[in-house]
């Protein structure tokens, strides 16, 4: 099976998955690996001799941890996808997981900042300092153009056209699309040049957000800034720089924007994603039919 997963894992990368999309797939087969090797004499257990009865004792194990669903199910879909490719490969003549009721997980809705709130933070950077303008114009940016934190920090300088106010974003699986940005984070952003050219080095990569360092910012480093700026907010307890993005997408659906234009916009492959990732209040979709139906009232 060793080998197997090492096949399955060079496909999802030639498939264009991301390396943390990988390990993480490595993780819940060699996890299931070790587990059946219970079962067998041999330390690399052979895919062909895989039953459904092994794989609902690796099901049933797993169940016994507490608030376990959410792993139970992605390590469940780990395995049909693994079994699914060995079939296809012919390393495998079935695949046991069509046999298995697989575990559902109901994920819960991402927490969003009222409209409000997301004014109130963006005001919050002092614009009278260099570091608060880069500040500011990093979470114009986020909130203009529902960007994940790796895609920010990502943006190199030939990315944004000023012009035409068009960023090229690089996201999951190095995958790229074209998004407007806003005409705020673009003043944000004209305001932080001159920061930035002070920031930089000789050293300095063609990165648009700089560190006081003049380096490319980490993911982590980016992390640790805005959540500085979520304290300050009310309520903002267990919200993370993902929220903004969640934000961008929530406010925009819930003005009228197409579900498939916001789908392109964040970069997911699937509209059931973007259908889970955006949600609408009742308040909401109750004021968008009084305004919008003739015969409302």
């Amino acid at each position: 099976m060793n080998n197997s997963i090492k096949l399955f894992c060079d496909h999802l990368a030639l498939e264009g998955k991301s390396p943390l999309t990988i390990e993480a797939y490595k993780l819940d087969l060699d996890q299931f690996h070790a587990f059946v090797k219970r079962f067998f004499e041999s330390d690399d257990v052979p895919v062909q001799g895989i039953t459904v009865l092994n794989i609902r004792d690796f099901l049933r194990h797993l169940n016994e941890i507490p608030d376990c669903n959410r792993s139970l199910a992605r390590k469940s879909a780990s395995l049909n996808s693994f079994f699914r490719y060995c079939k296809r490969q012919g390393i495998c003549s079935i695949n046991p997981m069509d046999k298995i009721k697989r575990p559902k997980y109901e994920k819960p809705l991402p927490k969003c900042f009222t409209e409000e709130e997301v004014r109130n933070l963006l005001a919050i950077p002092d614009t009278t300092s260099p570091f608060g303008m880069r500040n500011r114009a990093i979470l114009e940016t986020l909130y203009s153009c529902g960007l994940r934190l790796m895609e920010l920090a990502g943006i190199k300088m030939n990315d944004l056209n000023m012009k035409t106010g068009l960023l090229k974003v690089t996201g999951k699986g190095d995958k790229q699309r074209i998004i407007p940005v806003g005409s705020f984070a673009l003043a944000a952003i004209t305001e932080y040049l001159p920061v930035r050219e002070n920031l930089k080095t000789e050293q300095s990569p063609d990165r648009l957000f700089l560190t006081k360092s003049g380096k490319a910012f980490d993911t982590d480093q980016l992390d640790i800034i805005l959540k500085r700026y979520f304290q300050l907010i009310a309520r903002a307890k267990g919200y993370s720089p993902h929220t903004l993005r969640h934000s961008f997408a929530t406010h925009m659906l819930a003005r009228g924007a197409d579900l498939r234009a916001i789908q392109e916009l964040l970069g997911h492959a699937l509209l059931s994603t973007t259908e889970l990732y955006t949600h609408v209040s009742l308040e909401d979709i109750k004021k968008a039919y009084n305004k919008g139906h003739p015969r409302s009232s």
